[in-house]
């Protein structure tokens, strides 16, 4: 420990190694500073480009056909069902084809890769709206919204936190693969719109999609920690909030799912509708799907508030799987 402080402190000759060495530790937390504004100019370019689509010259309705497709593809297959309730929370159990064909459109999302994602959305859970939680609400509607992603922010996990909050993921090597594979999937992607489309299809299939499903995704960390009723008591200021539940395919349920992070379904009562547990029971017809976990009538019932009227069971007549 003493030589290392040496090293630090300039107390050992000037070799190479050691001035690099020195310059690394003594400039960490500038050098932390670079990834944060490439995160934010990347997201500022984003949104300027997202406004070329109020150009009437770039528009078309493939265009926008293409958009709704990609956005389905990307945010509900590959960000909520994938990315969410499979990989972070193991709610339930994909084929592994399927499951790897979601974890690309997730990717195509440009999110984060998929070991990125879960690991920050664990810790989330781990430090809900506390000291640790990257996108604590405490800290504002506009930090949790999008702040937290490109400012100083401590409680960004650290490669080394990344690697425990998720080494399921990092054991397998397809999605340590995804890791470099995000920008040249948003290229490939754009590059086929073009040649398809021409410049409408890149500016509201690249541009407007990704803006869309990044605020989207954004309300569920801010507006569903803020706005909304809260069913269940948890440690945290998660609600539920019906309009982030319907841009986001039933993600604003977030009081739900914060007191059940392990259920498949997030909208539990009948009122609570969640697109995405739709898709749940087709792919579990089809027997694509199965290991379906949601809480039991008893669970629900312990963790209800007491001025919450008596809950329905949440099967409609579900078994859980084929």
């Amino acid at each position: 420990m003493a030589g290392l402080q040496r090293l630090i402190s300039g107390g050992r000759p000037a070799t190479p190694f050691c001035r690099l060495f020195r310059f690394a530790v003594q400039n960490a937390a500038a050098m932390d500073r670079w990834p944060r504004y490439g995160t934010g100019i990347g997201l500022g370019v984003i949104h300027v480009g997202a406004l070329a689509a109020l150009i009437p010259a770039f528009f078309h309705p493939s265009a926008l056909i293409a958009a709704a497709i990609a956005s389905y593809c990307t945010g509900a297959l590959g960000v909520t069902l994938c990315y969410h309730r499979v990989l972070t929370h193991r709610s339930l159990r994909l084929r592994k084809p399927l499951e790897y064909l979601f974890a690309i459109f997730g990717t195509l999302a440009l999110q984060g890769d998929p070991i990125r994602w879960v690991a920050i959305h664990r810790k989330h859970h781990a430090h809900a709206d506390d000291e640790g939680d990257p996108h604590s609400i405490r800290r504002g509607f506009k930090w949790a919204h999008m702040d937290w992603l490109y400012r100083n922010n401590i409680a960004m996990p650290t490669q080394a936190e990344i690697l425990r909050y998720a080494p399921d993921l990092y054991a397998d090597r397809f999605y340590r693969a995804l890791q470099y594979l995000s920008v040249p999937l948003q290229l490939s992607l754009a590059v086929a719109f073009f040649s398809i489309g021409g410049w409408s299809w890149v500016i509201w299939g690249i541009f407007v999609r990704l803006v869309a499903s990044y605020h989207s995704t954004w309300l569920v960390n801010s507006a569903s920690h803020m706005l909304g009723y809260r069913t269940y008591r948890t440690g945290d200021r998660s609600t539920n909030c019906w309009w982030v539940a319907m841009v986001s395919f039933g993600e604003g349920w977030h009081n739900n799912h914060h007191a059940f992070p392990f259920s498949a379904r997030h909208g539990l009562r009948w009122f609570e509708i969640d697109m995405t547990w739709w898709h749940v029971k087709v792919l579990a017809f089809l027997r694509l799907a199965d290991r379906i976990r949601i809480p039991s009538e008893a669970m629900r019932r312990r963790l209800a508030h007491p001025a919450v009227r008596p809950l329905a069971s949440v099967s409609d007549g579900w078994a859980g799987g084929p």
